[in-house]
């Protein structure tokens, strides 16, 4: 047993420091960003926000509406595939490699515990698998330099970080592991551009200002889940003026897809109902204009360089709560 002593960060221990700004308007802040990635030799270009590959926000109808911002969508892993622009194939470790179409851009390896030598063997296979040897390989969860630099070094273009920060995840509450989100952004980041690779901050944006934060601390993409629940394209069971939304670990998961909470396993996600929001564009326009407002703040003219402009500053409070 060891302590690390040196102090960790979230999203709400630090701001962001404004600075002088050239950019006359926050119009003016470009937020697209263009790509070319390691192993798959793929370029993509388009504003670097997915949505998470969860029930109520991996769906289609959230695709159609994303694509038009330019934003990605990683499909559900139990909703049949269907390959459009845009929308990224979500498997487990138990998909067999031969049964997938040997045209996917985009495939995601999601688990839970990308700490695993089967995970690990499982990403260099996709990367050699005629499948697959020229997709854009996503592969995750970790939450730390030494396991980004692995899985890189093993043929993913990008890695998925954050272990147990989503809204519905419960794994830090049941298992005691995890990782502040915003020192694992900053480590892994720092790790995985060191390569060549890049990477995707997963969880632990509960406002647009947390966006802002992940893509200062080195994110190349930010996955959201919460932010995007409660909409009209999540397709989820309206309760009232109430939305359900669960995590992917979670009991209602479970008996979902398998039938029964499997007797192996704990739960590890919660099953919550979210406000109704309506049009999830609402909210997209919403995050767009945080962001670039960000930007101006920061000195940044454009997404890519928001990284070299930002500096946080430590704070003990970050908001004014008195109305909210």
């Amino acid at each position: 047993m060891r302590i690390q002593e040196d102090v960790k960060l979230d999203f709400n221990d630090v701001l962001i420091k404004p600075k002088r700004s050239t950019l006359e308007s926050r119009k003016d802040a470009v937020l697209v960003r263009t790509f070319a990635f390691k192993h798959s030799k793929k370029k993509w270009a388009g504003v670097p926000i997915i949505a998470a590959n969860m029930d109520h926000t991996g769906t289609y109808e959230m695709n159609k509406v994303l694509y038009d911002y330019a934003m990605l969508t990683a499909i559900c892993k139990f909703t049949t595939y269907a390959p459009v622009y845009n929308a990224i194939k979500t498997i487990g470790l138990d998909q067999n490699l031969d049964e997938l179409d040997y045209d996917l851009e985009w495939v995601c390896l999601d688990v839970a515990n990308g700490y695993t030598e089967r995970f690990m063997d499982f990403v260099d296979k996709m990367r050699k698998h005629e499948a697959t040897k020229n997709s854009i390989i996503i592969a995750g969860n970790v939450c730390t330099p030494e396991a980004t630099e692995q899985i890189i070094l093993a043929g993913a273009d990008i890695v998925k970080i954050g272990i147990g920060p989503g809204s519905v995840c419960t794994t830090r509450k049941m298992t005691g592991v995890g990782y502040p989100q915003l020192s694992a952004t900053m480590e892994c980041a720092d790790a995985a551009h060191g390569l060549g690779g890049h990477i995707i901050t997963d969880g632990g944006c509960a406002v647009v200002g947390d966006i802002a934060k992940s893509f200062g601390a080195g994110a190349d993409f930010v996955m959201l889940g919460g932010m995007l629940a409660g909409h009209d394209e999540c397709n989820g069971e309206i309760n009232g003026h109430k939305m359900k939304f669960y995590g992917m670990s979670s009991e209602d998961a479970q008996i979902t897809y398998y039938g029964e909470k499997q007797t192996h396993r704990a739960a590890e996600g919660k099953t919550v109902y979210v406000d109704y929001k309506g049009p999830v564009k609402d909210t997209v326009q919403e995050i767009l204009g945080g962001l670039r407002s960000a930007c101006t703040y920061a000195g940044a003219k454009t997404l890519k360089d928001l990284p070299k402009c930002t500096t946080f500053v430590r704070v003990n409070r970050q908001l004014n709560e008195v109305f909210s």
